[in-house]
């Protein structure tokens, strides 16, 4: 199931929100962009729009994105612990409170924490089985909405599209 917001409806397909709508349009401007700052502004609106619509999706196994994208990085570390620092490097959000978000898992037994039997000073993450199982239960759902989020565009667009946002990381 797809949570939708009610304020970003212009058409419905296949439970995902989509508008034909320009940058301009969505966000009422009335004067021209210069192509630099239309850019900006549009990969932001894009990015919230999006954020939005998963939250929705996160929500219904009592999840936040960050939350989500934890339990993520601990299963790429098949069965070895991470530390913090790592933990947090590799969030999408770097602006997480990943002690915090660590805590809240522990509480709904997602992952668990231990004191590191080299170094007493630092604190290892792995996640639980049940941890694993409630992604297992979210990979298909997730895989539906990244693809029909992009599913207006070719593979080659994609392929463009990804390379262009790498180059402006850069």
């Amino acid at each position: 199931m797809f949570f939708i917001p009610e304020n970003c409806i212009t058409f419905v397909h296949t439970n995902i929100v989509t508008t034909n709508m320009n940058i301009e349009e969505s966000i009422k401007n009335t004067s021209p962009l210069n192509p630099g700052t239309k850019t900006v502004i549009n990969i932001m609106y894009t990015s919230r729009h999006i954020e939005e619509i998963a939250a929705g999706n996160f929500k219904e196994y009592d999840l936040s994105a960050p939350q989500f994208n934890v339990l993520r990085i601990l299963r790429g570390q098949k069965g070895n612990p991470a530390n913090l620092s790592t933990i947090q490097e590799r969030m999408i959000d770097k602006s997480s409170n990943t002690t915090r978000l660590i805590d809240k898992l522990i509480q709904k037994e997602l992952v668990n924490r231990r004191t590191c039997e080299k170094n007493r000073r630092k604190i290892e993450v792995f996640i639980t089985e049940k941890g694993l199982e409630l992604l297992k239960k979210m990979d298909p759902l997730i895989e539906n909405f990244n693809n029909h989020i992009v599913e207006n565009l070719s593979n080659d667009e994609l392929e463009k599209l990804n390379t262009l946002l790498d180059k402006l990381r850069k």
